[in-house]
């Protein structure tokens, strides 16, 4: 089965004091680049939240590298093109979606190129407004 990580579920697998780590962790360990898929973006929105966790949360630059390449061995990564992007933006502005949530709309997308049939999220709410196709495959760890 091909699963696709949202950033909400690979930052609790690395924080062991976060309500949803023993899940998230389990999730990510049961996968690996033959079946488990996160976007590009991922890395870098990783990067961005845990070293700007609060006080004794926050991960330097060196530590946070370092759990972005467990993440990068064990998840194919997933990139959009020029076209693939601009067609999410497309789509997405006559649906209303505005601000971050077009992030949200961009995973959605990368998840359907690594053809995942589950996409794991702690944020249901913010896929299941993409429709259908997606709605269907979303699933808490």
């Amino acid at each position: 089965m091909r699963v696709f990580f949202d950033t909400s579920v690979l930052i609790p697998a690395f924080l062991e004091d976060h309500e949803h780590h023993e899940a998230s962790l389990n999730a990510f360990l049961k996968t690996d680049k033959s079946q488990g898929a996160c976007a590009a973006h991922t890395l870098a929105e990783f990067y961005a939240i845990v070293t700007r966790l609060p006080g004794p949360h926050r991960l330097s630059a060196d530590q946070a590298l370092l759990l972005i390449e467990e993440i990068y061995q064990r998840l194919t990564i997933v990139a959009l093109t020029a076209e693939e992007y601009f067609a999410a933006l497309r789509s997405a502005a006559p649906t209303g979606i505005v601000g971050g949530t077009i992030y949200d709309v961009l995973l959605g997308r990368c998840a359907l190129k690594a053809k995942a049939e589950t996409i794991y999220t702690w944020n249901v709410r913010h896929f299941q407004r993409f429709g259908r196709d997606l709605a269907e495959r979303i699933r808490t760890p």
